[in-house]
């Protein structure tokens, strides 16, 4: 039966496996990167960028061998959807840039929203390369 609990049980559990591990990861970072003394977020931006890549890459890697079926399903719902859905914000992003502009710092609102979404276009295409540079050199 497609939706019986037995079915359900390991793709929710391999999301809340990896976004558990994201979320660790991510706090880690917020820590370590807490705002500049201008207000830029860093912990913010460093997980946006890096998770964008990572997921570039693992979906690019993943796509490369074969159907999105078995292992590499619960690769994706594990790392993917799970671990870089967790390590990545748009929440936190939004929140910053609002909280930005009621500090009347409308110029740091508008370069960290435009660096966060061209910088994290670039590391998902980068991760895209990579894994087809990585599968060319294996081949």
């Amino acid at each position: 039966m497609p939706g019986s609990p037995a079915r359900i049980a390991l793709p929710v559990g391999l999301v809340a496996v990896g976004g558990g591990l994201g979320t660790a990861v991510r706090y880690g970072v917020e820590s370590a990167l807490p705002h500049t003394d201008t207000g830029w977020p860093t912990g913010t931006f460093v997980v946006n960028v890096v998770g964008s890549f990572v997921l570039g890459l693992l979906l690019e890697a993943l796509s490369r061998r074969g159907s999105d079926t078995g292992p590499r399903l619960r690769l994706r719902l594990l790392l993917g959807v799970g671990f870089c859905g967790a390590l990545t914000t748009y929440s936190t992003f939004a929140l910053e840039i609002v909280e930005s502009l009621r500090r009347g710092a409308a110029p740091l609102a508008a370069a960290y929203g435009a660096a966060s979404i061209v910088a994290g276009l670039a590391a998902a295409a980068a991760g895209i390369a990579a894994a087809g540079a990585v599968r060319r050199s294996s081949s």
